[in-house]
């Protein structure tokens, strides 16, 4: 007979959680009270429980997808040889939505397969997940039909096995593992470039100044100044504030800059989302606050996800050159510095598959020097 194993709740106001690991896989003997997996929200992370001594028969989330609270996670089998129930009636949730979200890059593979359109799926929680799209399948009887040239879900790394010398391994933490995720995505989906060149950094100082003085700002306002104007260039052309999807350009509808923030050891990348809309004054406030509460680690998750475009500066460490990845989903990254002899410069890494260098070093040229303020 099989159990199903369903996805915990850890407070109230959570109706989806994230699964950060899966302990165990199909055919492995479990223990009553063994921790099977862990799901996380932005406050806490639970360890889910095998509820009997059995087998593990199915498994129907996968590791960093969103999983709906009390949806199925899981079915365990007295015997490994226990029927798993119909997918489609495992897959069931107490809620779906009908509403068009993006789909996960694993559910995006799937739908290559099946030639399906993303906005025909049910989805349990915030985005499509590839458990969405087999429950969608299994209820129609769909046949796969691989499509040239379809997204791996896998990129291009291989299964690692531990260095052959001793150590101890540890799980990674929320923002360690999105630094893994983002690095990933470069390297199995974006062709990187970079370019840079050198910047008036006294007349953006002088520019800064003016401004901080005119509204009575105690943070230095340098860096939001610098990524106002990027918001302001960007939107001229929607060819910077895109991607690529299914082998077409992805053009954003909204600007949502991505703004690199350190605390201690700890890198966020918060987000301004509809920057355009905010106008010079109201967005430089916006950063300016986002800054102060991530120094206290207070973002919300909205402030922690959907970057369109980013800007990163290591200024405060005077390196000559920095050159830093591209968030998931986004064609470019300003990168800003100022060497140990005061000389200003900026840089960009971006996705040529979306932009030519040509076009990246024009962008970086109009920003090289500071516009006239605005009010």
């Amino acid at each position: 007979m099989a159990v199903s194993v369903h996805v915990p709740r850890i407070n109230n106001n959570d109706d989806v959680v994230k699964l950060v690991a899966l302990n165990v896989a199909v055919g492995d003997q479990v223990s009553l009270g063994q921790i099977i997996g862990s799901v996380e929200t932005d406050k806490a992370v639970v360890d889910v429980e095998s509820s009997i001594d059995g087998h593990v028969l199915a498994i129907l989330a996968e590791t960093e997808q969103s999983v709906l609270v009390g949806s199925v996670l899981m079915w365990l089998g007295i015997n490994a040889d226990d029927a798993v129930p119909d997918v489609a009636t495992a897959c069931a949730a107490p809620a779906k939505s009908t509403a068009q979200v993006a789909p996960t890059a694993k559910a995006l593979a799937l739908l290559h397969e099946y030639g399906i359109d993303a906005g025909d799926i049910e989805s349990m929680g915030p985005r499509i997940s590839a458990d969405d799209v087999r429950c969608h399948v299994a209820a129609r009887g769909l046949t796969s039909r691989p499509i040239q040239g379809a997204l791996s879900t896998q990129g291009n790394s291989a299964p690692q096995s531990q260095p052959d010398i001793e150590g101890t391994t540890r799980p990674l933490l929320s923002h360690e593992r999105g630094m893994l995720q983002t690095v990933s995505w470069q390297r199995d989906q974006a062709v990187p470039g970079y370019v840079e060149l050198a910047c008036d950094h006294a007349a953006w100082d002088e520019m800064a100044a003016s401004f901080g003085r005119q509204h009575n700002l105690l943070l230095n306002p340098l860096l939001p100044l610098l990524a106002w104007r990027l918001v302001e260039l960007a939107a001229q052309s929607p060819r910077f504030n895109a991607t690529i999807v299914n082998d077409q350009r992805f053009e954003y509808l909204h600007l949502n800059i991505g703004f690199t923030v350190q605390v201690g050891d700890v890198l966020y990348l918060a987000v301004v989302r509809d920057a355009v809309a905010l106008g010079q004054t109201a967005f430089v406030h916006r950063l300016v606050d986002i800054q102060r509460r991530a120094a206290g680690h207070n973002l919300t998750p909205l402030e922690l996800r959907g970057a369109t475009i980013g800007f990163s500066s290591m200024a405060r460490w005077k390196v000559s050159r920095h050159v830093p990845i591209l968030a998931p989903n986004t064609a470019l990254m300003l990168a800003h510095t100022v060497d140990a002899s005061g000389q200003g410069v900026l840089g960009a890494t971006y996705d040529h598959r979306v932009l030519h260098g040509g076009e990246v070093a024009a962008l970086l040229r109009k920003l090289a020097s500071p516009p006239k303020l605005t009010t």
